[in-house]
């Protein structure tokens, strides 16, 4: 009983504390952050994440090292150019990428980045990978999902196991958009779409972005689009 005992203070101690809360202009680290009830909020932040797409058909159809090597291939390429936009990576998971964009231009940051990992996977990731394994038979997919909002973070788990988790509307819908259809490699909320640059809605007078709307999100208005940034 004494285990229970223990879960059931710590629980009715999160529940029961009040919060430690202050306005943040920076990304978080864990360490400016406690464990107990200590928060940042973001006024603003835009969220990326970059997902592989079936990559349980990968992993259950391909040798395990295979796996691995797609795996880093994607997100060593998604942390480079995350970073050289401006990004702060704040998590892995898996096959997936997230990051936080603050500063100036978070949005046409964030955007611009979703379109250059487009145009990484077919111009350096496929073409590394049909040369190397001429033979195979897999095809690289990928979904990166945008959104912005206030965000609410804090720290959560255990003492020397734990994380940053990011509450809010963007890390939410940005991860959400991620399951939407691959052919679109880059999906976006209205609220980022209505703020970004027209360097990266216009492409040679054609609005590389086509409106939809999100049906499980009570037909939310996002946009869509299959164009890339070139390195």
């Amino acid at each position: 009983m004494a285990f229970k005992d223990d879960l059931t203070n710590e629980v009715t101690a999160i529940f029961n504390d009040s919060w430690a809360e202050r306005d943040g202009t920076v990304v978080p680290i864990d360490a400016s952050l406690k464990l107990g009830n200590d928060a940042v909020r973001l006024n603003s932040g835009t969220v990326l994440y970059a997902d592989l797409s079936d990559s349980t058909k990968l992993v259950d159809g391909y040798k395990n090292w295979f796996a691995a090597e797609v795996y880093k291939a994607f997100l060593r390429c998604a942390a480079r150019i995350i970073r050289s936009e401006g990004g702060e990576i704040t998590a892995y998971d898996g096959d997936r990428i997230m990051a936080i964009y603050l500063g100036d231009t978070p949005k046409t940051n964030a955007v611009r980045t979703g379109l250059k990992i487009n145009w990484v996977c077919k111009n350096v990731i496929t073409p590394a990978m049909q040369k190397k394994f001429p033979t195979n038979t897999y095809v690289l997919k990928h979904t990166v999902g945008i959104d912005a909002s206030p965000l609410f973070v804090a720290r959560a788990g255990i003492r020397g196991a734990n994380d940053l988790v990011w509450i809010g509307r963007a890390a939410n819908y940005a991860a959400k958009l991620c399951t939407l259809d691959h052919d679109y490699p880059t999906w976006i909320t209205k609220v980022v779409y209505d703020s970004i640059m027209d360097t990266i809605k216009i492409s040679n007078g054609t609005n590389i972005w086509e409106a939809r709307a999100w049906t499980a999100q009570n037909n939310m208005p996002i946009y869509r689009s299959s164009y890339w940034w070139s390195l």
